[in-house]
């Protein structure tokens, strides 16, 4: 299953890199959503081979997610891979400079299942996929300019 977006961001390739890959920004983010986030190995900017183990309410249940970078061509592209029970994802985010003060932000997110219990959840997704390409977009619509604000308030 794969859910896919793109956004142009009022600001430099660099500047949005750089709030993208604020790790200590989105593990407090995640942390206050109520997930518990360790990174397990790396500090600071993300790096080919950080990774963090995320524990998160999902459904009644708790979840286990383990996150690891994949790839990272800094001010370009990061690639990130998780697994968690049954469900295999990656998130690759590319940047593209569309001028020196505009870039381009796309997201897709994969995943596929390793287990029957995984193909039914994620079957069940896609019997919303609609409602939730929608909302997939409207939150990467609200993040593109949440980093739009951070750029211009830091300027």
């Amino acid at each position: 299953m794969q859910f896919s977006t793109r956004e142009d961001i009022d600001a430099p390739i660099d500047a949005v890199f750089a709030m993208v890959s604020d790790a200590r920004r989105f593990e407090r983010s995640a942390i206050r959503r109520g997930a518990d986030v360790a990174r397990t190995r790396g500090e600071g900017a993300p790096t080919i081979g950080s990774t963090w183990r995320v524990r998160f309410p999902m459904r009644g249940k708790h979840r286990n997610l383990e996150v690891v970078v994949i790839d990272c061509e800094p001010p370009n592209a990061m690639t990130f891979s998780g697994v968690s029970q049954g469900i295999d994802g990656r998130l690759t985010l590319d940047l593209i400079a569309l001028s020196p003060h505009r870039t381009r932000m796309a997201l897709v997110v994969n995943m596929a299942p390793k287990s029957i219990a995984a193909r039914l959840f994620l079957q069940s997704l896609k019997l919303a996929k609609t409602t939730l390409t929608k909302r997939y977009k409207l939150r990467i619509a609200e993040f593109a300019r949440t980093l739009e604000r951070r750029y211009r308030d830091s300027a």
